[in-house]
């Protein structure tokens, strides 16, 4: 995480970006295809649960009901293993997976950006994003 500038101060017309990035680890495939179904019937209840083909629709349905991958509401993370202790902290080690989530996703992290040097924010930019996305 960028702390950027100690004590920086809001102004009118700022553009504060944020880029975030979140992982997790598929264990289970078909309780990830069943769990982004279940999340795309619930929004759209007249919807056919074939509408999730593949990963990307799977993705977009979790994060359009849940907001992350990784979510710890229940209806994706209720049951599974709590995070054990180790050394130094409360976590996973690297390379440990958690493998009874009913989504059938292991968290694996998350990170973000905050950057304030930003000059133009994307909806500036209108259809022609620019090539650097994160610039």
């Amino acid at each position: 995480m960028d702390d950027g500038e100690p004590g920086a101060v809001p102004r009118a017309g700022m553009v504060i970006s944020v880029r975030s990035r979140e992982d997790v680890v598929v264990v289970d495939p078909e309780r990830f295809l069943a769990a982004a179904r279940r999340a795309h019937l619930a929004d759209h209840p007249d919807a056919d649960p074939a509408d999730i083909a593949d990963v990307y629709d799977a993705v977009h349905a979790l994060l359009d009901r849940y907001g992350s991958l990784g979510s710890d509401h229940p209806e994706v993370a209720g049951g599974a293993t709590t995070r054990r202790q180790m050394s130094g902290g409360v976590g996973w080690l690297p390379g440990d997976r958690v493998p009874d989530r009913p989504d059938g996703l292991s968290p694996a992290g998350t990170i973000s950006e905050i950057n304030l040097d930003v000059t133009t924010p994307l909806q500036d930019h209108g259809c022609f994003l620019p090539e650097d996305q994160g610039a």
